[in-house]
């Protein structure tokens, strides 16, 4: 059945999310956060209790930690994790191993590949560039500061439209519903991984097309479906 459905994949374009993906950026956003609650006069939660907001848009993450929809109050948390984030936090990172060769096997089997994540295009590219995997992609898809194109739906289209590629053509890859919500809101194949901060459970539920638990997975789906 797997072995049908993979042949049936007609794309040539992949979109890859960043957080929890391609990077590890648990140390510098949970950094982040803290830095922002303490700053507001909060204790903020142990790093390992806000894995849940490693992928989400920032916002959202501060309106449920800060239990608030005051905009006001939302904006500040995000100046003050920006702040932080900018200078530090974004290069508290880490590559998930053999990023580069899953990359570059994917791309030789004819892929065109773009990251597309929630967070600011100008962290995005600076990430990118920070682990010298420019050269790997074909553009670089984030949102605004001011929070446009946060959306992971909000954010596919744009890039259907910059790029005009067709939803038929393209697979998502990613580690959280967002991820999978977004493209299916497109009719984009999915792939959900499960070595990032989402479960099995959690992308299924969203309608992932398919589960990989390794970066070797995602490359032997994606190549196989190329084979004539």
């Amino acid at each position: 059945m797997l072995d049908e459905l993979v042949e049936d994949m007609s794309a040539n374009t992949i979109l890859f999310d960043l957080d929890g993906t391609l990077t590890d950026p648990k140390l510098g956003i949970t950094r982040c956060i803290q830095y922002a609650l303490t700053e507001l006069g909060h204790t903020p939660p142990e790093a390992d209790e806000l894995d849940w907001c490693i992928g989400p848009p920032i916002k959202d993450s501060f309106s449920q930690l800060l239990k608030t929809l005051d905009e006001t109050i939302i904006t500040q948390a995000i100046s003050l994790y920006r702040c932080r984030f900018s200078t530090i936090g974004l290069f508290e990172n880490t590559l998930y191993p053999q990023i580069r060769e899953t990359l570059k096997a994917i791309r030789f089997a004819g892929y065109k590949t773009f990251v597309a994540t929630s967070k600011p295009y100008i962290y995005a590219t600076q990430i990118i560039e920070y682990f010298g995997l420019s050269p790997l992609f074909d553009g670089v898809y984030g949102s605004e500061l001011d929070g446009v194109r946060s959306i992971k739906a909000d954010l596919i289209h744009h890039i259907l439209v910059t790029e005009n590629i067709l939803p038929g053509d393209v697979v998502m890859v990613g580690d959280r519903k967002h991820d999978i919500i977004g493209a299916k809101s497109h009719n984009l194949t999915t792939i959900g991984v499960t070595y990032g901060y989402g479960t099995e459970q959690e992308l299924k539920t969203h309608g992932a097309d398919f589960i990989a638990h390794s970066l070797d997975e995602i490359a032997k789906l994606l190549i196989h479906s190329k084979k004539p």
